[in-house]
């Protein structure tokens, strides 16, 4: 219903959506108001990484004062309308294409990073609902079932190295595999890691300092 429209709802807004972009989730709601409420840092520097439309680096520009928001994504048509809802949002944002998987470091120091990136392995496929499957971008959702951590290891490793030293990497996560993910952004170097629960009592986010 949303690619007709064009339009998706999300954290007090309107974002434009389209074909080959992920429709931004209620959980992802949940993520941007941790943020917001745990953010203390005056004038923070985000890089959202994965960023699709933009929803989650728009938001934070949005509602977090002088935040100097970056946004990566892999895809052109993403950070076409990544670009087109900063505008309409009237939030200032640097957007980057670039893969994170060959990226061997960031460009800068963040104060906060977070990142929803692919998490639903293929054999989870069978639960989802046919409409997502025929019309949501694969590229955003899946990844291998052997290896499904394979984003939030190299973003955590990405990130432990570029945050501040009072910097928190956030992360939306696959319910079923959240112990895992804990341990995984533990055993990169993170000293104090929180595995945090949605509004379905489900394992959804993770947040970690250095």
């Amino acid at each position: 219903m949303q690619y007709i429209y064009g339009v998706a709802h999300f954290y007090h807004s309107d974002f434009k959506v389209e074909p080959g972009v992920l429709i931004p989730r209620p959980e992802t709601e949940e993520l941007v108001d941790i943020i917001i409420k745990e953010t203390r840092i005056p004038n923070p520097k985000l890089l959202d990484i994965g960023t699709g439309s933009g929803c989650i680096a728009v938001s934070l520009g949005k509602y977090i004062p002088q935040a100097q928001v970056t946004a990566l994504d892999i895809s052109d048509k993403a950070l076409s309308v990544a670009m087109a809802n900063a505008g309409t949002h009237q939030v200032a944002i640097e957007l980057v294409k670039d893969n994170v998987l060959t990226l061997e470091e960031l460009p800068e120091t963040y104060d906060i990073i977070v990142s929803n990136p692919p998490y639903v392995r293929n054999l989870e496929k069978e639960h989802m609902q046919t409409n997502v499957l025929d019309y949501e971008p694969s590229l955003a959702l899946f990844v291998e079932d052997t290896n499904p951590l394979v984003f939030y290891e190299k973003i955590a490793a990405l990130a432990i190295k570029a945050l501040s030293s009072q910097g928190v990497l956030y992360f939306e996560i696959n319910q079923y595999l959240g112990q895992e993910t804990k341990t995984l952004v533990e055993n990169t170097g993170f000293s104090d890691v929180r595995l945090i629960k949605d509004f379905k009592g489900c394992d959804r986010f993770i947040a970690a300092r250095r």
